[in-house]
């Protein structure tokens, strides 16, 4: 058994060893092993509205590394593209910007808008070219509203990660969610991603932890739904204020939701309010750092700040509090494992056998 087996079964389960949170060698291989093949938010299809727009960015910047563009071509469709020139290694695109081809300033290589090859100076004794290899490699991208994901494996399925939540708030307008860069704020946080991630994926804490928002939401019917890659928390309101309208389509209809807290594996978070959404993205920086990027988009501004989206900076405050203290304490050598209870930690408890199927030997 590897020591970050996880019992399939809660009640028998411990958590993960502490290696995985303490050790660099294995911080370094969840890059190829969990990051590199799953799906990540990469921004909105607002960023290349018009034809001809580019928009480079780096995926996971102080950990993948990875450049990329972003750009929509004379059809209007939206394409994630390496943003590596195919004949010597640099860097393409440097800017946003509004082009009709991608031109590498280095030799002159060109590109069309969707990746492929179009030509290249001083290339014509070249033997057996161009070919496939020439063209910039094409990412699978999924749009959904006005949110853009790409996975780096060129294999990867996108539907177990983002269909379960498509399908239960699949009645929301998302086209009319407006992003509010005002109101979007980055944190860093002195621990590890995972410990972050984990803090989220339990309602336990809320009690002890977040006295605001235990005041509007229904602890003792808060549940956890687990699915293949991800989860739903789904928070009840207390009274009848400050909860969705829901449809009678919605099999949540009849229930004073105040918020759906989706858990997209392995570091995204979704948390739907009446008033619009909160994506959360963990981006790990080091072995015991990393930042997380809230960002707001407002579909009822007449909602906004109240119920159990409400002040969300000051839970974040208090998130951050308890999550360092358990960076420091993963560290001591009087602790390993932990067990998990039963009725309050199925999040964590599934995010830890999602975490043990991709870091097993072989995985």
């Amino acid at each position: 058994m590897s020591r970050f087996s996880v019992h399939p079964q809660i009640a028998k389960a411990q958590t993960l060893h502490t290696g995985f949170y303490t050790d660099p060698a294995i911080f370094e291989a969840a890059k190829e092993k969990i990051f590199a093949p799953s799906w990540q938010f990469i921004g909105d299809a607002h960023s290349v509205k018009e034809p001809g727009q580019c928009q480079p960015f780096t995926l996971l910047e102080s950990y993948l590394d990875e450049p990329l563009v972003l750009t929509r071509d004379k059809e209007n469709n939206i394409h994630c593209l390496s943003n590596v020139c195919t004949h010597r290694g640099t860097i393409v695109v440097h800017e946003a910007c509004k082009v009709s081809n991608l031109r590498c300033r280095y030799h002159g290589r060109l590109f069309k808008l969707d990746g492929s090859f179009h030509s290249m100076p001083e290339f014509k004794e070249v033997e057996n070219f161009p070919s496939p290899a020439d063209d910039l490699t094409r990412l699978p991208l999924f749009q959904w509203g006005p949110w853009l994901f790409a996975s780096l494996d060129k294999q990867s399925a996108l539907q177990p990660y983002l269909q379960d939540m498509m399908n239960r708030v699949g009645w929301l307008p998302v086209n009319d969610f407006v992003y509010q860069p005002h109101l979007s704020k980055d944190y860093v946080v002195q621990a590890h991603w995972a410990l972050y991630c984990e803090n989220y994926l339990e309602g336990f804490h809320i009690p002890f932890v977040h006295a605001g928002l235990n005041a509007v939401i229904d602890f003792g019917n808060y549940t956890t739904e687990l699915f293949t890659w991800s989860n739903l928390q789904l928070g009840i309101a207390k009274d009848d204020e400050d909860c969705f309208d829901l449809p009678a389509s919605s099999v949540d209809y009849g229930k004073k939701v105040a918020a759906y807290y989706f858990f997209v594996f392995p570091n995204m978070m979704f948390n739907f309010y009446p008033w619009g959404l909160s994506i959360n993205i963990v981006r790990p920086l080091s072995i015991h750092q990393c930042k997380v990027s809230f960002l707001t988009y407002v579909w009822k501004e007449d909602k906004f700040n109240t119920g159990a989206g409400s002040d969300l900076d000051t839970v974040e405050m208090e998130d951050e509090e308890v999550v360092e203290a358990v960076q420091k304490g993963v560290r001591s050598r009087f602790y390993q494992h932990g067990r998990y209870s039963v009725t309050r930690e199925q999040g964590t408890h599934h995010f830890h056998r999602i975490i043990s199927s991709f870091m097993e030997p072989g995985a």
